[in-house]
């Protein structure tokens, strides 16, 4: 039997935490702990034995780090599929016919371009080398785990659905604001990696069972696929010298009534659960009925409310028969834009950037994304957009463009679920664009034309219309992934036409059930005052059951008449966007004056000439023009810094703090910040006007753990706020920390863990320091910390995050 098909019929019990128990069974700190197995392997199968004994349905290959970038840390990279394949083997021998295997993938360590260096294939080739070897050893689906990045999750998923048709579950690691660490919330998590093919998809260490069930809930309404929990066994505290976890495995276990109940299907244990855990899950749900998924009920509700999702990196929109019109912002396309068009050919994406901001900023819901034009690569200039974009915005996009090339090359980049602008009969789009439109996971505008042009009469485009539905059916989309375009005729060579259009979106929601979209500005094409047509034009469509637009939403006229559509067709419930929008008019035209958020406040930006809002936007292919500018007009370096970057960089904190801005946007900035920074200090040694010695922070990532992308950015950030960060790197003894306090005369060191097993080297460390009698001020963070076990082994300070770092750090120099 299948794993999924088990799923139909029964709860699926998982493993619980295998470091843990390879720690306890003799595996020491610092060895690679996947070649530490396979030399002990008769370790690791008495463990996975011993969780099937207790009721595990599946045990996880002992592969978590056996990627190519952990595995380079201990100059095993050479040995990825050779590891995976043993390994594998190993758990296969170990449970027998007993108990499903699945193929553990996990983070490298890495961030993907533009957050980090490594690229987009090259990180789905790394786990294509880990499948192959998983492929090799036997195991009967795969499980992608603890993602922090959606980017990172997505690569894993094309590699293993490049590779293999075997099933593949899909669980993601959430901070305490239910985000994970580059901001993607739980729908949009799900609807992303369902929509890409995972066959269940979830969450796992993060939290306890009981915060994990509100994650479960969130993502229920919207799941077409069993969800997946596994949640720590409470929160980490050091007891007697080691970590352990403050929930026993009776509180565990009773959490899992509430666990089925949010919606999942699939449960087991991570961090500090062992088999006994495992054995107490078995039990509970042998008389729990199994949850059923939601793809049918969804579809098969009153009026087709079925959920139509489009997401972003971090966000997500719900296109709805019942929920206010979506606007598809038009203005990113170089189609008679001449200064665009300029620096497309320049690789310069300021403007694209400024109107992606400035569109949010007036109403769009999803920005539509065309750079079709002479003189560029189309295809590479798209991909740079996207990845742009996707760093920046919160708004999904629409890729468009009459190339399936280029389309596919933005879909596969994409770190979210886009919409495809559009698909035609035409052979090459029908042929080409709707498998790659369902390869990725998009939805779709459905165009009713054919190889024989613009339809005959509307009878011929309906006809086009169900060709294409049809198909697209066949294919494995369902009919909420699939937007019917009206095809708006310009009524001044065919003034009928707009009531053929009328007809079609009546016909469309009515009849098909589709939801449809139209393209405003074709209706008025060479008529005056077109605005007013448009307008008109926008209100009538609404009323016939109109879901979605594309228009410029910085035309005042056609938005007011949006909300006030809105409204009348019973889709604004209680009036309450139109009030929102109208409600106080003046603030309105000032925010639509500025095209900034922050437009009705005196800003900075608006006398340093772009400094401020270059670091505020991340503009690092821009700071040093613009510092450069300021100092040929005679302003002085320290001016600069002091007036201008360092109080945007404190703004982005704030943003931060604020969850206004999440990982990618900080980063964006504290890079932009560095580069001017970079360029200024030498200048500023030249005018002497630095002459104060800088505090120093010494930062490390204890020994035992090779992970160090959190650190790196509290040094980037230190950095930005003036501090000498003196970085040990990682797997740092504490013989090498208190030597470097002792050179260096440092008075704060940061502590970095992000796994229980070396969490505990920090009390080491800090014990180490007092030994010496070393006046140094200790702050930990990592993953796995808390403010809690950071008071029990004595620290001096806790941060959950690089922002929250820089203030600590801060005030114990100010108390000091």
């Amino acid at each position: 039997m299948s794993v999924l098909k088990f799923i139909e019929e029964n709860i699926l019990v998982l493993d619980g935490a295998s470091g843990t128990q390879m720690q306890k069974m003799g595996m020491p700190e610092g060895v690679c702990p996947e070649a530490w197995a396979i030399e002990n392997e008769d370790i690791l199968r008495k463990i996975q034995r011993e969780y099937v004994d207790a009721g595990s349905n599946v045990v996880y290959t002992f592969t978590f780090g056996a990627n190519r970038f952990k595995l380079d840390e201990y100059g095993l990279d050479h040995k990825v599929v050779e590891m995976n394949k043993k390994l594998a083997k190993i758990s296969k021998e170990a449970v027998g016919d007993k108990a499903y295997v699945a193929g553990d993938l996990a983070p490298t360590g890495q961030y993907i371009e533009p957050l980090g260096v490594i690229s987009f294939e090259d990180m789905i080739d790394n786990y294509k080398e880990q499948v192959k070897g998983l492929l090799e050893g036997g195991v009967d689906f795969f499980v992608i785990e603890t993602m922090m990045d959606i980017q990172e999750a997505r690569a894993a998923l094309i590699a293993v659905k490049e590779s293999c048709n075997l099933s593949v579950f899909v669980s993601m690691t959430f901070q305490e604001n239910h985000r994970t660490l580059t901001g993607t919330d739980p729908v949009t998590a799900l609807v992303t990696l369902q929509s890409l093919g995972a066959d269940a998809v979830g969450c796992n260490c993060s939290t306890g069972p009981e915060d994990m069930a509100k994650i479960i809930k969130e993502m229920k309404p919207y799941a077409k696929v069993p969800l997946l929990a596994k949640p720590n066994a409470g929160l980490p505290k050091l007891i007697n010298g080691k970590t352990v976890f403050d929930m026993g495995s009776d509180e565990f276990s009773s959490y899992v009534d509430v666990l089925v109940e949010a919606g999942a299907n699939i449960i087991g244990g991570c961090c500090g659960t062992t088999p006994v855990y495992i054995s107490k899950i078995a039990d509970k749900v042998k008389n729990i009925k199994v949850n059923n998924v939601n793809e049918e009920n969804e579809r098969n509700k009153p009026n087709n409310c079925s959920k139509s999702i489009i997401t972003s990196i971090r966000d997500y929109v719900e296109i709805s028969f019942n929920k206010p019109l979506t606007i598809v912002g038009e203005r990113i396309n170089p189609t008679g834009k001449k200064q665009m068009q300029k620096q497309l050919k320049e690789n310069n994406l300021e403007i694209v950037k400024n109107m992606a901001l400035d569109q949010k900023i007036k109403g769009a819901h999803i920005l539509d994304i065309n750079v079709g034009m002479n003189g560029i690569d189309e295809k590479d200039t798209m991909i740079n957009v996207v990845k742009e974009l996707s760093m920046i915005g919160e708004l999904p996009l629409c890729i468009d463009s009459s190339k399936p090339e280029v389309i596919e090359a933005a879909l596969r980049i994409y770190p979210g679920r886009a919409l495809v602008n559009s698909i035609s009969l035409e052979e090459e789009k029908i042929s080409k664009l709707l498998p790659i439109a369902k390869k990725y996971g998009a939805m779709f505008v459905l165009l009713p034309l054919s190889d024989s042009g613009l339809p005959k009469n509307i009878e011929h485009k309906h006809d086009i219309i169900k060709q294409i539905y049809n198909k697209a059916l066949q294919l494995g989309f369902y009919k909420e992934d699939i937007v019917v375009d009206g095809l708006v005729m310009t009524v001044s060579s065919k003034q009928e036409g707009a009531m053929e259009t009328l007809r079609t979106i009546e016909w469309c929601t009515n009849e098909l059930k589709v939801k449809t979209i139209v393209g405003l500005s074709n209706v008025s094409f060479g008529l005056p005052q077109r605005k007013y047509v448009n307008a008109a034009f926008l209100a009538m469509a609404m009323g016939k059951g109109l879901t979605m637009a594309i228009a410029n939403p910085s035309e005042e006229l056609l938005m007011s008449m949006k909300f006030a559509s809105d409204v009348l067709v019973n889709k604004d419930i209680s009036s309450k966007e139109y009030v929102k929008r109208f409600g106080n008019q003046e603030e309105i035209r000032e925010e639509n004056k500025s095209g900034n958020k922050e437009g009705n406040k005196p800003q900075d930006e608006r006398k340093n000439n772009g400094i401020y809002e270059a670091i505020i936007k991340g503009n690092k292919d821009h700071i040093v023009e613009l510092i450069k500018e300021k100092i040929d007009k005679g302003v002085l370096c320290d001016r600069i810094v002091e007036e201008m970057m360092i109080p945007a960089i404190t703004k982005v904190g704030d943003l931060f703090e604020k969850q206004i801005y999440f990982l990618p946007q900080l980063i964006l900035s504290a890079e932009t910040m560095k580069k001017g920074f970079d360029y200024l200090e030498p200048l500023l040694q030249e005018q002497k006007t630095n002459s104060k010695a800088k505090d120093k922070v010494i930062l490390a990532t204890v020994k035992g753990d090779i992970h160090d992308i959190g650190k790196n950015i509290v040094g980037l950030m230190l950095k930005n706020h003036g501090f000498e960060v003196i970085d040990l790197g990682k797997d740092v003894s504490k013989e090498q920390i208190c030597g470097s306090i002792k050179e260096t005369g440092a008075k704060i060191i940061g502590l970095s863990a992000l796994m229980t097993t070396t969490m505990v080297y920090m009390k080491e460390i800090i014990e180490c320091i007092k030994q010496n009698g070393l006046d140094v001020k200790v702050i930990i963070g990592g993953a796995v910390i808390t403010e809690n076990y950071a008071k029990e082994i004595g620290a001096d300070g806790y941060s959950k995050d690089a922002n929250e770092a820089v203030k600590v750090v801060k005030s114990i120099l100010s108390d000091s």
